[in-house]
């Protein structure tokens, strides 16, 4: 094929805004994540002969200005441009523009949100040609074929199709089953995108970005990317695979200082992480990393993990109440956490701990248990964010049936800074306190006297490593951390 396309993460708010993270803003450490499905896209177009243009938007401070100039010296057949609910009504706008300066090119919408409600978003953004819904990697291969005469655009699965004002659904397209058949991300990066522009607060900087499985086998009521994205299905790449990827990163990519794999669950089970580990041991790799685990991960995976170069993981811990673990589905228990920490420790792996504060049946005794819990869990890090229910999520339908959700504009999902921001009424606690009850967890957590003679400790062991990611993050941090209501 010989079309051009361009495939986009618009720029929103003039800031870092982190489009691809599974809650979209603004994040207070700094952190913003890499383009990977956009990536895994720009790959599968290249692969198929196209002529493609990945432009991260907010990872290089492009204004929306410099947008269009882009497009129109660039001349693409076809705009793929990337989604979320906090800034879906700016990134219609967007779309709507790029139609304006490029009326030639077929305009794409992928992402959460336009998944999630396909026909809505079109209607709000007429001039727009369609949604790829869910995942899009092989859709827009195949549009792009269309472009050339191959096909008609209405034969192709998984569009919502905007035919004259009409809009068309064709069938749903099944996940890609094979995930080793994808292009590496780390070839995709090399040709398209710099480390230094992204920034992972837990990982020590610069790093990088891999997926290693797509989808998750568990039901968490409040999971975006396995409910909207992946429809439940759990396909992993094998471990030959992702060391080839490892390998690949650190040869093209000498500056960088870790891999963040950022799958939803990259441990569904241990056995899987065993061979992965394994692998990259045989492999000899060096490149320390940072994964998405469940508590149920055994001690010889976590040493087996700690032997191939892993230094952190990343657990959902959520809640301490048992009853809120249960609600949302999360299919581990308040023990389990504890003995996962202890293991953590044993296996001499860094933590950082999730939690949560709004699910269903959250009271102020509930958000007490949780904060004791993360004080008695200890991780190296935690993150305390006030519920975010995004549509196309059993949380979200759960909330806007109970009539809880304070608006349905969207735009409210994040604040007039663009920070996480919430939207839920509980009965005992309103969005507001749940925001405030974030920051003053947040502000308890970190600046006990214990926690900070540890940082100051590690710091001093590992000035060129953990010092220096934990003063980056701080750098950035800490205009929040200080702040009061």
């Amino acid at each position: 094929m010989s079309i051009r396309v361009a495939v986009v993460n618009p720029p929103f708010m003039e800031g870092k805004f982190s489009r691809t993270s599974r809650s979209p803003a603004i994040n207070k450490s700094g952190t913003l994540y890499w383009p990977f499905w956009l990536a895994y896209a720009t790959g599968a177009l290249e692969r198929a002969g196209t002529e493609v243009r990945l432009l991260d938007c907010p990872a290089t401070g492009t204004s929306e200005g410099d947008l269009q100039r882009a497009l129109l010296d660039f001349r693409p057949r076809m705009v793929v441009l990337d989604t979320s609910t906090p800034s879906i009504y700016s990134d219609l706008r967007i779309a709507s523009a790029c139609k304006s300066v490029l009326p030639e090119a077929v305009v794409v919408l992928v992402g959460t949100h336009v998944s999630a409600l396909p026909e809505l978003c079109l209607r709000l953004a007429p001039s727009v040609d369609c949604v790829a819904v869910a995942e899009y990697d092989a859709t827009l291969v195949d549009i792009a074929r269309a472009l050339e005469g191959e096909r008609r655009l209405d034969d192709i699965p998984g569009l919502v199709l905007n035919l004259e004002g009409e809009l068309v659904r064709t069938p749903e397209r099944q996940p890609i089953a094979d995930l080793d058949s994808l292009p590496l991300l780390a070839d995709v990066y090399r040709r398209h995108l710099e480390p230094e522009n992204y920034f992972f607060a837990a990982a020590r900087y610069p790093s990088v970005m891999t997926i290693t499985s797509r989808g998750c086998p568990f039901r968490c009521s409040f999971c975006v990317w396995p409910q909207v994205m992946h429809k439940g299905k759990y396909r992993a790449r094998s471990a030959e695979n992702v060391v080839e990827e490892f390998r690949r990163f650190a040869e093209s990519f000498p500056q960088v200082q870790e891999v963040v794999v950022e799958d939803d669950t990259f441990a569904t089970g241990s056995k899987r992480v065993e061979e992965v580990s394994e692998a990259l041991i045989r492999a000899g790799n060096r490149l320390p990393w940072t994964a998405n685990v469940r508590a149920n991960l055994s001690l010889e995976a976590m040493r087996k993990m700690k032997k191939a170069a892993c230094r952190l993981i990343i657990v959902g811990y959520e809640s301490g109440s048992q009853e809120i673990l249960d609600r949302v589905g999360k299919g581990t228990t308040v023990e389990q956490n504890l003995e996962f920490a202890e293991r953590a420790r044993k296996a001499g792996l860094l933590v950082h701990g999730c939690f949560m504060a709004g699910n269903p049946g959250e009271t102020p005794a509930t958000l007490r248990q949780t904060l004791r819990m993360a004080k008695r869990l200890s991780p190296d890090t935690a993150q305390f964010f006030p519920i975010m229910a995004y549509p196309g999520t059993r949380l979200y339908d759960e909330f806007k049936n109970e009539g809880l959700l304070r608006t349905e504009s969207f735009d409210r999902w994040v604040t007039e800074e663009g920070l996480h921001n919430c939207v839920v009424d509980l009965p005992e606690l309103p969005a507001d306190e749940l925001v405030r009850w974030c920051d003053m967890a947040r502000r308890e957590f970190y600046l006990r006297p214990s926690y900070l003679v540890y940082k100051a400790l590690q710091s001093l062991r590992h000035p060129l490593t953990e010092g220096r990611r934990t003063l980056r993050a701080f750098a950035t941090f800490r205009r929040y951390l200080f702040r009061r209501p």
